[in-house]
């Protein structure tokens, strides 16, 4: 059907919104200025001989652009996310206003240590509880976030190995079933990246593993859970081949939010682990917050973790700043600023603190949970990427639409129509047109039960046929139609122009456009 159009472009109470700029009508002001003194001109002819391009607009048109482009905003806090617990995942406010104490919020890094003994208590609070439930020697938590924490793990084995005269290894073996981050964190850190295949299981091949394990082996990086949502449970297995060999063993943690409270890493045989506390431990990215990625680390790689490192004098706390004294006396240096982002650690301190051990392992077991129900319900139409549970995150591939000419793009764009943001697409790499999809532990069964009867009636009306056109016209009830997001990646317009005004008025818009 087609959409019917209105004289002023909107559709109902979503309402059509111009660029701000295209706004500006000249003397327009939403306040009241003085006028500016007179100064002597000291620019000479780098004085502006033109507006400054900002438009002129009242209070009340002000407001309304914004207060409408924040309604075309899909978010967590208006509904359903699939994509995955590392960008949507409720936040509970009650972290943010712990976040926002006077004391936290508006600590200076300049300060006095004298000054700050709290803050670097509740870092010392929060590492500690990592140490806890990972059961890891040591912890630096500087690390921005994810990719942030696997260069100060890979930095650590190689600070390691140089000090053991172990410099010549300069190869790391990173899985199909990795993180696209872990090949890219190696390079940058100086190494050759080997590639190890995955089995018909979607896990790592140990075998294939083995007959890449040599002298020039610098470390293993595997991702468990795994990107195809499988706990890899030949990890000891692979941790003992991994260290008779002289190298260490890392793991990428982002996927640590389905095993916390489950398992010791330490047990695993693991050296080193980065941990998003912007996945596991509230404050996700698009709660509005950025990353944290401290790392946990193994005793052999405890006494290369950077500086700043919080320390324990007394019945108070100081700072090491500097590699080469202290407890930092082999530290291989800092990677960042400052004690990281310390706004994620008090969202973290005040989750774990809330939540407890038996609440961590509650919510792991529920993302585990949440995923599985969608695996089961929906394997009905849909076709799993691999045989069995998964952890926390259900992948499928698109076998299911094979003949159809519906591909796994027409039903993400389809899903936009149903009101659910779509999952993750074309991702991992090793399942051909993968369907991603991560509940999180945070959804309720009615909010999953409504996205499963979206997800069935696309699956049965692509297999009926002759729905074809629908799919690819999708979505039709979104603010923009589908475009073009080849060109748009290749060929952005970063900013906006003015062009000759048309006689229609749209001229700028169109130019834009």
């Amino acid at each position: 059907m087609t959409m019917p159009t209105t004289v002023s472009g909107n559709r109902g109470l979503q309402l059509e919104q111009n660029l701000i700029f295209e706004q500006d009508t000249p003397g327009m002001t939403a306040v009241d200025l003085p006028a500016a003194p007179k100064v002597i001109e000291r620019l000479g002819d780098m004085k502006s001989t033109r507006r400054i391009g900002l438009p002129g607009m009242s209070e009340p048109d002000v407001v309304r652009h914004y207060t409408r482009l924040s309604q075309k905003n899909y978010s967590i806090d208006s509904g359903f996310y699939p994509l995955g617990s590392c960008t949507m995942k409720h936040n509970p406010r009650l972290n943010e206003k712990m976040a926002r104490l006077p004391g936290f919020a508006d600590v200076h890094p300049f300060q006095p240590v004298s000054t700050i003994q709290g803050a670097l208590e509740l870092i010392d609070t929060c590492a500690a509880w990592l140490k806890e439930l990972t059961g890891m020697a040591a912890v630096a938590m500087s690390p921005a976030a994810g990719a942030h924490g696997e260069l100060c793990g890979l930095m650590c084995i190689k600070s390691a190995h140089e000090a053991n005269g172990q410099g010549h290894r300069k190869i790391v073996l990173v899985p199909e079933s990795a993180h696209g981050t872990n090949p890219a964190t190696a390079a940058l850190c100086g190494y050759a990246v080997e590639a190890i295949p995955a089995n018909a299981e979607g896990r790592v091949d140990v075998a294939a593993l083995r007959q890449h394990l040599r002298p020039e082996i610098a470390a293993v990086m595997i991702t468990n859970p795994n990107t195809c949502g499988l706990f890899e449970r030949d990890c000891i297995e692979i941790a003992d081949a991994v260290h008779e060999a002289g190298a260490y063993f890392y793991m990428d943690g982002a996927n640590y939010n389905a095993i916390v409270g489950r398992l010791r890493i330490a047990d695993l045989g693991v050296d080193a682990m980065h941990i998003n506390l912007h996945k596991t431990f509230s404050t996700p990215h698009g709660g509005g917050g950025p990353g944290a990625g401290p790392t946990v680390l193994s005793p052999k790689l405890a006494p290369f973790a950077p500086v700043p490192q919080v320390v324990k004098i007394g019945a108070g706390f100081d700072s090491e700043e500097h590699a080469g004294f202290g407890t930092a006396k082999q530290s291989y240096g800092r990677m960042k600023g400052y004690h990281g982002q310390f706004g994620v650690f008090v969202r973290a301190v005040s989750y774990m603190m809330a939540m407890g051990i038996d609440g961590l392992r509650q919510a792991s077991g529920d993302a585990v949970l949440n995923a599985n129900y969608l695996l089961a319900r929906l394997g009905t139409e849909m076709t799993a990427a691999f045989e069995g549970p998964c952890m926390h995150e259900a992948v499928f591939d698109d076998r299911f639409l094979k003949g159809t000419c519906v591909t796994t793009l027409d039903i993400a764009k389809a899903l936009i129509d149903e009101g659910v943001h779509p999952p993750t697409m074309y991702f991992p790499l090793v399942v051909h047109g993968a369907l991603l999809m991560e509940p999180t532990e945070t959804e309720s069964k009615q909010t999953l039960d409504k996205f499963i009867e979206s997800m069935l009636h696309l699956a049965r009306k692509a297999k009926a046929g002759g729905a074809e056109a629908a799919f690819k016209a999708a979505p039709m009830y979104s603010p923009r139609r589908r475009l073009d997001e080849t060109k748009a990646a290749r060929k952005p317009i970063l900013r906006w122009t003015p062009s000759e005004p048309e006689a229609n008025g749209n001229g700028a818009r169109q130019a834009a456009e």
